[in-house]
């Protein structure tokens, strides 16, 4: 019988961050983000407020694309977020997303590929099986959580849109809707929106990059980046786009939007590097959440996030400090 040898960047159960940290991001970003990080997690919901989880989702589990740490409790995971589209503060997501209608839900898929359209989300993903991935999310803000995952790999999605040999990165776009996204209407926004992201097409195709539609065995919740997002385990986490309404094939390397608002700051590759310091901070360590005053709980950061084994030849020869 072949038994499949465990990943090297797979971890004890005893690391997985709780189901409850995960939803707040920006207001981290201080110059003294590396001791407050550590001390408190202001603005998150009361116990009264706390977000229900989805449907529930069948899904095959994935062992072998596990880190095998203790995961972050639902609670943190869906009160802690980053995501602009509802506002800066960690727990302005949990309490404004649920103004998102997420049913229907369709993806434009354009530019150098043989399957360009506009694809309901069910047509998109109706023709694979669901998995389950626990991955670590590292956020450039030197926080981190461990996530189980449920969704398809994105290189399945991209092989049946047939791109051409044209297209050598992948574009990804966040839904532009005001009226549901508060963000998008505010006046102190620096965001030029839509959300922009992309990946070169080696690591968009490399097996551990992944669409997700749920998570802890039930549909994302909105917060999270419903009904679909984006995971790339080795990055940091602003590479992840939610809430996915546009794909394309591109020839060129696209823009992507923390790149355009702070190039010294945010690299299109943003790959996880305790060897490279964010200016205003270092990224050698990671707070992994739950944490507090008493427990900040403080880890080492592995390079591409101990992912390593499966992403590292993607870079080959580059210079890591200067394609950050």
């Amino acid at each position: 019988m072949f038994i499949k040898k465990r990943p090297t960047w797979a971890l004890p159960d005893s690391e997985i961050t709780p189901e409850p940290v995960y939803l707040n991001r920006r207001r981290f970003m201080s110059g003294t983000v590396a001791v407050a990080a550590g001390l408190s997690m202001p603005g998150l919901l009361s116990a009264a407020e706390l977000p229900v989880q989805g449907e529930s989702l069948n899904f095959v589990p994935m062992p072998d694309y596990s880190t095998g740490e203790e995961k972050t409790p639902f609670k943190d995971v869906a009160q802690y977020n980053n995501f602009y589209e509802f506002g800066t503060g960690k727990g302005d997501p949990a309490r404004y997303a649920d103004e998102l209608s997420v049913d229907p839900w369709s993806v434009v898929v354009e530019g150098e590929c043989e399957q360009p359209g506009e694809y309901a989300l069910e047509d998109l993903l109706k023709p694979h099986n669901y998995q389950e991935r626990v991955y670590r999310l590292r956020c450039v803000e030197a926080w981190s959580m461990v996530i189980p995952w449920i969704g398809v790999p994105l290189a399945d999605i991209l092989k049946r849109l047939q791109p051409t040999s044209r297209a050598k990165y992948v574009y990804f776009e966040t839904l532009y809707d005001p009226d549901q996204m508060r963000g998008q209407r505010s006046l102190f926004s620096t965001i030029d929106w839509p959300y922009q992201e992309g990946l070169r097409m080696d690591e968009a195709m490399n097996e551990l990059s992944f669409l997700a539609v749920g998570l802890y065995g039930k549909t994302l919740p909105k917060q999270n980046g419903a009904p679909i997002r984006l995971v790339v385990p080795w990055k940091y986490g602003f590479k992840s786009i939610k809430s996915i309404v546009k794909i394309r094939f591109e020839e060129e390397r696209p823009k992507t939007t923390w790149e355009m608002i702070a190039p010294q700051e945010y690299g299109f590759y943003a790959n996880v590097n305790p060897e490279v310091d964010h200016p205003r901070w270092s990224q050698k360590k990671e707070r992994r959440l739950p944490s507090g005053l008493l427990s900040p709980n403080w880890m080492e950061t592995a390079k591409f996030n101990g992912y390593g084994e499966q992403v590292a030849h993607l870079y080959k020869g580059m210079d890591l400090r200067k394609f950050y």
